[in-house]
């Protein structure tokens, strides 16, 4: 199995990219996001790699950061999400968003992606709320409520901030990960995103003992 392809870009269109690996073509398949941040022609790459094997095909879906190919791993865990499911999912919504979409019950957020109707939206979010946690979480939460894996990888943390201290916090005080990310997730968008940490911890409080 290909878990990682590191090569020269020979050629690319809207939804791959083809990688020439010692001057084998490799045809991948990619995120918005992943094909958008591909280097030019004749450029250096190297992506991570999932390999779908199927009785009439071999996919290769390319990534560029663990976080992306940890959440494509747990789409998949989801009844009705198929593969474009799960990448044009994560080309409208970056890791962090989607967490906190998922975290925060956001089925519109989710809906924003082609081919994800109301009804798979709402599944995905119920199915996935008590597992965004795990790939979201900086190391302090991570810390506090042990360490957690998706399908074996271990999750990445996300970029420090207010936001991260407050869901720590909230961790400490003994609530779920993916409690507390809802929680923080909801704060900020009654407060802002600028908020402080105290205020979101205040906020976030007050959501969970709503």
């Amino acid at each position: 199995m290909i878990g990682k392809l590191t090569g020269r870009i020979d050629s690319s269109g809207d939804d791959w990219a083809i990688v020439d690996v010692g001057g084998v073509g490799y045809l991948i398949y990619g995120s918005r996001r992943t094909l958008g941040g591909l280097p030019g022609r004749d450029e250096a790459v190297s992506l991570l790699i999932e390999t779908h094997v199927r009785e009439d095909h071999i996919h290769l879906f390319a990534f560029a950061d663990r976080s992306e190919r940890d959440w494509f791993r747990l789409l998949l865990t989801v009844q009705g999400v198929g593969t474009r499911h799960a990448l044009a999912i994560l080309s409208v919504l970056g890791p962090e968003e989607l967490a906190r979409s998922i975290a925060a019950q956001d089925k519109q957020a989710l809906s924003r992606a082609n081919g994800v109707g109301p009804k798979l939206a709402s599944r995905i979010a119920s199915e996935l709320k008590d597992k965004a946690g795990a790939i979201a979480l900086g190391p302090g939460a991570h810390a506090a409520a042990g360490t957690q894996a998706v399908n074996g990888a271990q999750a990445g943390p996300a970029p420090g901030g207010p936001a991260e201290d407050a869901v720590s916090a909230l961790v400490n005080l003994g609530y779920r990960p993916a409690e507390a990310l809802g929680a923080v997730a909801s704060a900020q968008r009654e407060v802002g995103a600028e908020a402080g940490v105290e205020v979101l911890i205040r906020v976030g409080l007050r959501e969970l003992s709503s």
